[in-house]
């Protein structure tokens, strides 16, 4: 993989897996959004693995309505 170039950050190995959670316990993302009190918007920048961070209030919030742990809703991609 090569190196980013200036200005332009790394791709990131972490997986958000909150689509399968959302399935699985029957939940749009604007109730889940709704549930921990952030904004749709934010809460899409998350799925779709384009946040830099997440804090963890919010990670607390989503197993708690998701009633999950964090390694649930993030995973690792190895390196190719």
């Amino acid at each position: 993989m090569a190196p980013p170039s200036p200005g332009e950050s790394a791709p990131t190995r972490i997986v958000v897996k909150l689509d399968e959670l959302l399935h699985q316990r029957r939940m749009t993302m604007t109730e889940l959004a709704e549930r921990i009190d952030l904004t749709l918007a934010n809460l899409s920048i998350l799925k779709t693995g384009k946040a830099k961070a997440i804090r963890f209030a919010t990670l607390e919030a989503i197993c708690r309505e998701l009633d999950c742990q964090p390694g649930d809703v993030l995973g690792y991609r190895a390196g190719d």
